[in-house]
């Protein structure tokens, strides 16, 4: 077996069999070091931020703090079995600061490049090792990783038993309700046409309180607020409509009009709104909204990716934001300072100049101010000076000069004749 193939690159994440895992790389290691061998085990940590963002210091820390974690493990692992730590390799580092990953893709991009910097061969994920948020997403990147020449393999872990429930107690309160918006639902739908309707809506409504009482409210309605919230809902319902109308026309605009720039940006918000309900409410209507989409909500922080300009001054205005709070706190509640007057704004994806070596940044590739050939050597405007010769020799202005590129030469050229052709007429 080569170097290559001995040596294994871990991605790492909290999660409940990370224990788990880093006990079996190490074993694995330690079997192949019986062989002979002189394994190299890396524990990574893939960013999930920029370094550029503000408050990556921060998690850049929780990051080094779980690989001295892994590292820990890594010694207890060798103490146990007794073997000189010297034997096996043990690296840490954080990688994929430089850009923001979302895909499968990307994740098995970075690891592929690491590995084969470091002359790694082998994979093992962590079967609970997550890509976005809280969702795991092993098996696509198992098959990326897979695509790139590497050894994937899985960690056998001993999973624990989820026990979070998905139904919750129900209630008399819950129950009632249920029914009540059940039946009226059913009745309007039916035009309440009559004592078959009657009977049916009240069977309908019984089935669907029964069974879905214990999900449809995540705490009990209260018979003084509840009906005003309902209210302030409905009232809510034409002004969100109307945001959606007039980001359409500002997106349809950007798409049909050259001219109109995409601005992208992915931003943070902090937002007060309460958890649960009222702050789903607000990232669903965010997303509804043209221009603008929750990628993640984190606490009272959202994480909104923002198409142009206008969505994202909308979004740092706070209206969302405050007729949010109008639904479910009522009138003096909405009166409240937008994200930008308290200063929980952030943009945390900043436009990136797009440089190329040996090419000043001004440079224009076609009717610009500066013309750049394609050895790196700078000559004036096509359109108006200079040009420049593509293979780097002499270039030739149609209305007023050439300029050789290397400096050596000019050569004047009046009315479209050359000097040749003067000779030629003599």
């Amino acid at each position: 077996m080569t170097a290559r193939e001995s040596g294994i690159i871990v991605p790492v994440k909290r999660s409940a069999t990370l224990r788990q895992a880093v006990g079996y790389v190490i074993g694995a290691a330690l079997d192949r070091a019986a062989d002979g061998e002189s394994p190299a085990v890396h524990f990574v940590s893939v960013a999930s931020w920029r370094a550029a963002d503000p408050g990556s210091g921060r998690e850049r820390q929780r990051a080094a703090d779980l690989l001295e974690q892994v590292t820990t493990w890594a010694g207890f692992e060798l103490d146990e079995a007794d073997i000189d730590s010297d034997t096996i390799t043990v690296e840490t580092a954080v990688i994929g600061d430089d850009d923001y990953l979302f895909s499968p893709g990307d994740y098995a991009d970075l690891l592929t490049e690491y590995a084969e910097q470091h002359d790694l061969g082998r994979v093992v994920v962590d079967p609970e090792y997550t890509l976005v948020g809280q969702t795991t997403l092993v098996e696509p990147l198992e098959f990326e990783l897979a695509q790139r020449d590497l050894v994937v393999a899985e960690a056998p872990v001993d999973r624990p038993t989820r026990r979070g429930r998905l139904v919750g107690r129900t209630s008399p309160a819950r129950f009632l309700a249920l029914f009540g918006i059940s039946l009226l639902f059913y009745q309007v739908l039916g035009g309440f046409s009559g004592l078959f309707d009657l009977v049916t809506g009240v069977a309908t409504a019984l089935i669907v309180a029964v069974t879905l009482s214990g999900v449809s409210f995540y705490r009990d309605p209260m018979l003084r607020e509840s009906p005003k919230r309902l209210l302030r809902g409905v009232i809510y319902i034409p002004y969100l409509l109307y945001e959606i109308i007039v980001s359409n026309l500002v997106v349809a605009r950007v798409i049909l009009d050259p001219r109109v720039d995409i601005d992208p940006r992915l931003t943070k918000i902090r937002v007060f709104v309460g958890s649960g309900f009222p702050l789903t409410m607000l990232a669903n209507s965010i997303t509804l909204t043209p221009g603008t989409l929750t990628v993640k909500a984190d606490d009272q922080e959202l994480y909104v990716h923002s198409l142009v300009p206008f969505a994202r001054e909308g979004l740092f205005d706070g209206a969302l934001e405050r007729w949010v709070r109008f639904v479910f706190y009522g009138r003096e509640a909405a009166r409240f300072p937008s994200p930008r007057d308290r200063g929980d704004t952030e943009i945390l994806q900043e436009p990136t100049a797009s440089t190329t070596t040996g090419v000043d940044a001004t440079a224009v590739a076609d009717g610009g101010d500066e013309a750049v050939d394609a050895g790196g050597d700078q000559a004036g405007g096509v359109d108006r000076d200079e040009a420049v010769d593509a293979g780097g020799g002499k270039a030739v202005d149609v209305d007023d000069e050439a300029v050789d590129v290397d400096g050596d030469e000019a050569v004047d050229v009046d009315d479209d004749t050359t000097t040749d052709q003067r000779e030629g007429n003599r």
